[in-house]
């Protein structure tokens, strides 16, 4: 009977030990589990980080592109109302340069030399006369004033320009008066 109660002790021992690794497995599965549980949340929070990160400097940088855009246009028509007062300046002077009759005279020459320098000092700010006679008439460019009917020529031509029309880069600051074909 000694011997039996030993085996069952040694056998009772063995399925105590399986027992205990079984639940040791179990224990560290389980641990295991919490660990990728973890993991997969903390991955999780630094995603989330991660795309909050990139949104924000993605803000930033559309800012910064506003911000310098919204600076060059105010650089570039700060100047708007002082090249609009010299327009009329401008045709002043051409009226001048039209009524002079003799090309030499010293007068005439200075005027010319001015009306020059003045448009020069326009373009250099980026003032471009607007292009008319011949063209398609385009009501964002020109004001039609007159309409006459010319054999040969095709309706909404401008056939005559009578006053100068200027633009500030893409913005018409004054539209260009004209007569146009019907």
């Amino acid at each position: 009977m000694a011997c039996s109660n030993e085996e069952e002790l040694i056998q009772n021992s063995e399925e105590n030990d399986e027992s205990n690794e079984n639940v040791e497995d179990i224990n560290s599965k389980l641990e295991e589990k919490k660990m990728n549980e973890k993991m997969e949340e903390l991955q999780k929070q630094i995603d989330e980080k991660d795309d909050k990160y990139k949104r924000l400097q993605a803000e930033y940088s559309n800012y910064m592109r506003r911000t310098q855009q919204e600076k060059e246009t105010i650089g570039l028509f700060a100047n708007e109302k002082i090249i609009s007062e010299l327009i009329p300046v401008l045709d002043s002077m051409e009226r001048a340069i039209d009524a002079c009759t003799d090309k030499e005279d010293p007068m005439y020459k200075g005027i010319e030399l001015v009306h020059k320098q003045l448009i020069d000092c326009l373009q250099k700010f980026g003032v471009e006369e607007i292009a008319a006679l011949n063209e398609d008439f385009d009501p964002n460019l020109h004001l039609a004033v007159m309409q006459e009917s010319v054999e040969g020529v095709e309706p909404n031509k401008v056939i005559m320009v009578l006053q100068k029309g200027y633009k500030l880069k893409n913005k018409v600051i004054r539209p260009t008066m004209v007569k146009v074909s019907c």
